[in-house]
């Protein structure tokens, strides 16, 4: 009766060329270095390759929100703050590695937050 463990299901990539990808390359990297996500959505609003590393960048940058406004908090809301400060730099270096790899790379936990709930 043992069940399998769960795998991540695979990235399913908006329909795009691989020119799309060579396009944003350059940009879509910046999605992951805080309010910078907003230079490749506003250069390439059309661009499915940059749309989905701006949507990773604007959780990125919820986290670190959240993450200040827990490092208020004594003890408890120090801790949680390590947490997701950890977690963000993480998540950031690997964004920026995947993205200029031209890869379409779901951040774990995060990334299907960000697909459900920016629909642009």
């Amino acid at each position: 009766m043992d069940e399998a463990p769960k795998t991540e299901q695979p990235v399913t990539p908006p329909p795009s060329s691989g020119d799309d990808i060579e396009k944003a390359k350059g940009t879509a990297w910046l999605s992951y270095l805080g309010i910078l996500w907003l230079i490749p959505l506003l250069t390439l609003k059309d661009n499915p390759f940059a749309k989905f590393h701006v949507k990773q960048g604007i959780m990125l940058t919820i986290i670190w929100v959240a993450s200040s406004v827990l490092a208020v908090i004594p003890i408890i809301g120090w801790l949680a703050d390590l947490v997701l400060w950890i977690y963000a730099i993480v998540m950031m270096v690997l964004g920026i590695i995947n993205s200029l790899n031209g890869n379409y790379w779901k951040m774990p936990i995060t990334g299907k937050w960000a697909a459900d709930w920016f629909k642009f």
